[in-house]
């Protein structure tokens, strides 16, 4: 049998590995759930002997066996005086158990640890927590509220969530959750329950219950149903009056009563009765539910054959607590069948009432052992009677760890639900060919780049705006203009509440925005709230799109992000009818188009500890003054699961390294720029790679014979006989200065080629270096030396055949519709200064610190744009580009090119079967092995990439499909010495990946997620 945490990874795995991916239930299937058993099932704590339970039994007095059936309140973040209170009910009159409420998970296990040492019969605890601890203690995870999980098509991830949660509250010793909801919630005003339950519809509710409940069960924890016999179609809160409902029995019976009765043949463990008059169920005016025989012992006992333990809701709500004063109460609940009186007014009142009530016949004591033994059979099941000393430490890391993280994100993934797609615009592709489509996001009511406007961003290019929720009319009329020019626009209305009473942070003055918008673009409406909020709302069901995410969190809005681009697939429904648009069920299935999305390393079967040791190799790089900072994006089958900056710009440490700031990429230009363009060209039948160039560049044929027979591939692979590298930057320079005439510290129409800051060149340079690499004399054709020469040949090439810049080239074919917005050459003309890392401080040629200028001198003689040098990035967007080739040429839905030609220019082009031979591909590197090439020996020989002087590297393997990029600008200040290389740190790194590749759960295979 599989380890409880280990089936918890392998279902958070393999759910976020398949996220979006199948289609929808058909309604055939749906059906299916209707019922699940006719035969109720005894609670797991009923089933088998229980030699401690019948033992402790026997020595408790009358008065004990009455104290253990009252859970009393605690709290974690009181006062002394409160923690003294309690520990006297506890070791004076052997209380049952308490439920705790707020304060913090350490204080509260070490408040538990003192309670249980001196309790003579070991506590049970319990605590409300429906979307997990976060729900009572500070410093805890939170997980979806249940309408979110309502929307849900499969419930496995619930399971996963309920075992999860009972993991937690393991942790710090607790026993029973007072969770799920199961009232069948039908009407919108619902004050209490509304987005606590998981909908309108019985069935749905009845599944997503018993999977909560199964997976807290099986993780040890009691699971306790709520609020018999249902509370969902109410108006008043029962916290603070007796809610009334008038349904006849018929109604109640195939609607609120239909959860319980399932839940009860799964073999359910406890229910909590709620504090309502229905007068179907009993007809004593004013009787709440809690204590109404008719309704727990007949009903719920009886006609149901509920055998489980029955606790009252908090006996201090308005709606009981009016009732009777304190010791009647509880006694009341005893006779109606309750077996555990929550949260009694004053429990030494209640326990001498009862006592009283025992003597004076009013009660049997057989009434009260009963109780007890179940009580103490419960304790048994849930460890209590082998009880160890919790260990305090660690628990603050054991509540928030990785795996529950990476689960959290795919409950949220799978909520997600598009109710309308009047134009068929989600998944939006961005800036496609053959037209650019410009997308804008705004925000209501949260400031400019938020959460959801920087996930949006990782996708696409994405202009973002902002304003309140309620703006003038001279405001609305100027954000107007400016969306003007936008073909699509993202809506999002952000400060939301659960609180129906405030519509739920969405005034109407923010449904005009939206309106407004909508009337006049394209509009994907996103709706970070509840979905009742729609049912009031006009417009949104004419808006283009309209996607409910239910709630306002991170991994919500990111979640959204990647539905709307189409790096997830989007399956949820809604749970609950909005309006007679918006109705239970709604939602449409979309399918990923291919797109990168970010999440957890748990998504892909691997655990986030597997690659903690890349922050230290990294750090390490840092102290040793290897460079400054970097960036370290790692892919995995599309998911990025690693994104992290490390350090600096500069040593001086003034502005830390941010995931979208961007690196001179160096060499890794020649792939990921003139070596994609020539694919292209390659694809189109444009050019091939035998042809020599003097078939593209005929006046070769008479200038520079030797030239012209050289073949692209030769260049390619690095053995046309050209040189490594000619100084030409030498060539305008003398005496330890520039040449005069040659340069100038202003831009003019006569030195137009900027080199750097202030260092402008003569236009007459604008050819000279292609005809000094023509002029350069040649080596002998056939051996292997790496060189930059041949790529100024080959943006000629390109440049004459595209019929454009190589720059526009590149830029309009891949990293615009790629939506890889950082990538590109010359980005001080797109980007501030300060999102770029500089290089080097250039005391040789430039005389100055380059920052946003390229590296290479020979770049920057040609103005930035070569085809060996100049392309500038982040590491992410630079992964789009390698994850495309490792994906056969697509990304996002497009095809850049034939798979065919992918597998030509990636494969080794002269390799002989000894190993040995030119390892180059055409254009990418390949590995060696040995540790002698660039990349550490884990990879395949089926990887390709490339590295960059500038302390980069960009490398993929289609067979692990893993791809690695790592940025540094390790030439700040100076280029020499290259303790980068000398540390192996870029190659440590990928060592560090590939094990952790090695070492993943295979999700693929998972039979019970993704059906």
């Amino acid at each position: 049998m599989e380890h409880p945490s280990r089936v918890l990874f392998l279902i958070i795995a393999g759910g976020m590995a398949l996220s979006g991916s199948q289609a929808p239930e058909p309604p055939e299937q749906a059906a299916r759930h209707d019922t699940v058993a006719a035969v109720p099932l005894p609670p797991p704590f009923l089933v088998g002997p229980t030699p401690w339970a019948d033992s402790v039994l026997a020595t408790l007095s009358l008065e004990e066996q009455i104290a253990q059936l009252m859970m009393v309140a605690a709290y974690s973040n009181k006062n002394a005086k409160h923690e003294a209170e309690l520990e006297e009910l506890v070791r004076h009159q052997n209380i049952g158990g308490l439920i705790f409420f707020q304060g913090g998970p350490v204080r509260q296990a070490r408040l538990t640890e003192r309670l249980q040492q001196v309790a003579k019969t070991p506590l049970l605890l319990g605590m409300d927590l429906e979307w997990g601890l976060s729900m009572r203690l500070d410093s805890t995870l939170r997980f979806p509220r249940q309408m979110a999980l309502g929307a849900h098509r499969d419930e496995a991830l619930i399971e996963a969530m309920g075992l999860e949660i009972a993991r937690q509250m393991q942790r710090i010793g607790v026993h029973v959750s007072f969770s799920p909801v199961v009232d069948v919630n039908n009407n919108p005003r619902n004050p209490v329950i509304n987005d606590r339950s998981f909908g309108e519809d019985r069935a749905n509710v009845t599944r997503k219950g018993i999977a909560y409940m199964r997976g807290l069960q099986a993780g040890g924890v009691l699971a306790v149903a709520k609020h018999f016999p249902g509370h969902g179609d109410v108006e008043s809160d029962s916290h603070h009056t007796l809610p009334f409902i008038g349904h006849p029995r018929p109604r109640l019976d195939s609607l609120e009563l239909w959860p319980f009765r399932e839940m009860t043949g799964a073999g359910l463990s406890a229910v909590m009765v709620a504090h309502l008059e229905v007068a179907a169920l009993d007809s004593t005016k004013g009787l709440p539910s809690t204590l109404s025989k008719p309704i727990i012992n007949g009903l719920l006992l009886g006609d149901l054959g509920f055998q489980g333990l029955v606790f009252t809701d908090a006996l201090n709500m308005k709606g009981v607590a009016d009732a009777e004063k304190p010791g009647e109460i509880e006694l009341r609940a005893l006779l109606a069948g309750n077996d555990v009186m929550l949260f009694p007014q004053d429990p030494i009142k209640a326990i001498a009432r009862i006592k009283k009530a025992v003597a004076n016949g009013e009660v049997d004591s057989a009434r009260i052992a009963h109780s007890c033994l179940k009580i103490l059979r419960a304790k048994e099941w849930a460890g209590l009677a082998r009880r160890v000393p919790m260990v305090l430490n660690g628990i603050a890391d054991d509540m928030d760890n990785a795996e529950a993280r990476s689960l959290r994100r795919n409950l949220y993934d799978a909520s997600i639900t598009v109710v309308n797609d009047h134009h068929g615009l989600l998944p939006l592709r961005g800036s496609t060919l053959p037209k650019a489509e410009r997308i804008a996001s705004l925000v209501i009511g949260d400031r400019q780049d938020n959460t959801f406007q920087r996930a949006l961003k990782r996708h696409a290019e994405v202009a973002t705006f902002s304003c309140d929720k309620a703006i003038g009319m001279d405001a609305l009329q100027k954000l107007l203009k400016e969306l003007e020019p936008f073909d699509r626009v993202i809506v999002s209305v952000h400060g939301t509440t659960w609180r129906g009473a405030k519509e739920y942070g969405i005034p109407e003055t923010a449904f005009d925005i939206v309106r407004a918008v909508a009337a006049r673009k394209r509009t994907v409406y996103v709706h970070f709230a509840n979905p009742y909020r729609l049912s009031k709302a006009h417009g949104p069901q004419l808006m283009a799109t309209t996607v409910v995410a239910y709630e306002e969190t991170d991994d919500a809005m990111e979640a959204v992000a990647d539905v709307i681009f189409g790096a997830t697939g989007s399956s949820g429904r809604l749970p609950v009818t909005a309006s007679a648009m918006f109705r239970s069920g709604d939602g449409l299935a979309l399918r990923p188009i291919g797109r990168l999305r970010h999440g957890p390393p748990e998504a892909v079967g691997i655990r986030s500890a597997m690659l903690a040791p890349i922050d230290n190799i990294a750090l390490e790089g840092i102290a040793s003054k290897a460079y400054p900072g970097c960036q370290v994006v790692v892919v995995l089958e599309g998911q990025v699961i690693v994104d992290r900056t490390y350090g600096h710009h500069t040593y001086d440490g003034t502005r830390p390294v941010r995931n979208d700031d961007i690196y001179d990429l160096a060499s890794i230009t020649k792939v990921a720029a003139t070596t994609l363009a020539l694919m292209k060209l390659v694809d189109e039948g444009t050019v091939a790679v035998n042809d020599p160039l003097g078939q593209h560049l005929p006046e070769l044929e008479k200038s520079h014979p030797k030239h012209a027979r050289m073949t692209i591939r030769d260049i390619l692979t690095h053995q046309a006989g050209l040189k490594a590298f000619v100084p030409f930057h030498t060539r305008i320079r003398k005496n330890g200065g520039f040449k005069p005439g040659l340069v100038s510290d202003t831009r003019s129409d006569e030195f137009p080629i900027r080199m750097a800051e202030g260092l402008y060149l003569n236009h007459a340079y604008t050819d000279s270096l292609l005809r000094w690499v023509l002029d350069t004399p040649l080596n002998d054709k056939g051996d292997y030396l790496y060189s930059d020469m041949g790529y100024y040949l080959l943006q000629a090439i390109v440049e004459r055949h595209a019929g454009m810049p190589l720059e526009r080239y590149v830029e309009e074919h891949f990293y615009r519709p790629m939506g890889a917005v950082t990538l590109g050459y010359r980005p001080l003309e797109r980007f501030p200064k300060d999102r770029i890392a500089p290089t080097e401080n250039d005391t040789l040629f430039r005389e100055r610190l380059i920052q946003g200028d390229v590296h290479d001198p020979g770049a920057a003689m040609k103005g930035g744009v070569a085809g060996h040098a100049g392309l500038f990035g982040s590491a992410y967007d630079l992964a789009k580009v390698m994850w495309m080739l490792v994906e056969g040429g697509t990304y996002g839905g497009h095809r850049y090119f034939s798979e065919a030609t992918v597998k030509e220019f990636t494969k080794c082009q002269f390799c002989k079967p000894d190993g040995s031979g030119n390892r180059r591909a055409l254009g990418f590197d390949r590995p060696v092995s040995g540790g002698k090439g660039p990349t550490c020996d884990c990879v395949s020989f089926a990887s390709f990439g490339h590295t960059g002087f500038t302390g980069t590297m960009a490398w993929a393997d289609p067979e692990s499909r893993v791809v690695y990029v790592f940025l540094s600008n390790r030439v700040h200040p100076d280029a020499e010495p290259n303790k980068l290389v000398k540390s192996g740190i870029r190659t440590r790194i990928q060592e560090v990946v590939h094990a952790a590749v090695a070492g993943r759960v295979v999700v693929e295979a998972l039979p019970m997620v993704g059906r």
